[in-house]
């Protein structure tokens, strides 16, 4: 999907991965059985696949390069209130209706932006002045080499892979254990860790804005380092306390956390990347290590059971400090050269 929203433009991308999608919801709200699901997760991973990195590279090439970090504030933060109010709006519906009615109601709201993404890449297509490369394998290949140049390169975009690739691969260890931990060893509630997922949702949406501007002001390892540190607090606090209340302080600390560190993930990738391989970086970085993490959750339950259920958790948890130096060191962007002064004249 990223690459081919470097071939073909990021709004034709993202109209044929919402076409993908809008076909995975009507499947869903209309399934005869459970078997059609399984159609229905492929348009929807589909949608996940196109939309997604061509929306990121789309946002770096409509936001100047100086306040980039505040302008994906902005955007992340938008799409945790549309989380905030579908959320409860899909259980309402479920729990009253039933869950093929709350599917045709997001099949509605999900058709609505498609039609909207559709008539976006329509005008985009007749105001486009420069022909754009069709799709092909050679472009294809030529777009995979030189990504492979960047990451093999030792630089910036290296050790941005390193990092993430650390972060999926420990992180995945433990993804499906936080709600059983919290419901079955510290006995915390569904409709609690419900109201803990809310805490942590706003608690980004209100500092993303922030986290995109000390990104703009201080440099992108600044939020990384500071929100990593914050992630790692909670998870800390959330091994070694009971209640509600001071799982709400993790779950705050969580969510500040991730605001400051998503918005600069996003503008560093726009800036270490070249604008015609923007897309194919941003779907990398989101599926690259899709199959070395497939283990992981196996080993996770493997040291829930074989030691303690904290002890998974502390393997992110340690993973991510060890990381933070590098993160510093090389985590720099390189500067510009100086433009030539103008000789003197004679």
């Amino acid at each position: 999907g990223g690459w081919l929203s470097d071939a073909i433009g990021r709004a034709q991308a993202m109209a044929i991965g919402s076409i993908a999608g809008l076909a995975g919801y009507l499947v869903f709200a209309f399934a005869p059985s459970w078997q059609w699901l399984l159609l229905a997760m492929v348009g929807m991973a589909m949608a996940m696949s196109f939309v997604g990195p061509s929306f990121q590279a789309l946002v770096a090439e409509e936001s100047p390069e100086e306040s980039r970090g505040k302008v994906y504030g902005i955007v992340q933060g938008l799409f945790l209130i549309v989380g905030v109010i579908g959320a409860p709006l899909g259980g309402y519906l479920a729990d009253n209706y039933g869950f093929r009615p709350m599917f045709m109601v997001a099949t509605v709201l999900y058709g609505i932006a498609t039609v909207i993404r559709i008539l976006m890449a329509r005008k985009i297509r007749q105001e486009q002045t420069t022909p754009t490369e069709k799709p092909s394998f050679a472009h294809l290949k030529t777009s995979m080499a030189s990504i492979f140049g960047l990451l093999t390169a030792g630089g910036i975009v290296t050790w941005i892979f390193i990092s993430d690739g650390v972060g999926d691969v420990t992180f995945s260890m433990v993804g499906n254990l936080f709600p059983i931990y919290l419901n079955n060893i510290v006995g915390i509630s569904m409709t609690e860790l419900g109201i803990l997922g809310a805490i942590a949702s706003v608690a980004s949406m209100v500092f993303m804005v922030v986290g995109g501007t000390l990104s703009d002001k201080y440099g992108e390892r600044v939020g990384i380092v500071i929100g990593n540190l914050l992630v790692g607090g909670a998870i800390f606090i959330m091994l070694n306390v009971q209640t509600l209340a001071l799982l709400s302080v993790a779950w705050i600390l969580l969510g500040i956390g991730q605001a400051l560190f998503g918005p600069a993930y996003s503008s560093l990738i726009s800036k270490a990347v070249p604008q015609k391989l923007r897309g194919t970086a941003f779907g990398l970085f989101s599926t690259s290590l899709g199959i070395i993490s497939l283990p992981a959750p196996y080993i996770g339950v493997l040291l829930w059971e074989t030691f303690n259920p904290k002890v998974p958790f502390y393997v992110p948890l340690i993973a991510m400090m060890l990381m933070l130096p590098v993160v510093w060191i090389k985590f720099r962007l390189p500067k510009a050269p100086d433009a030539e002064e103008p000789a003197p004249a004679p």
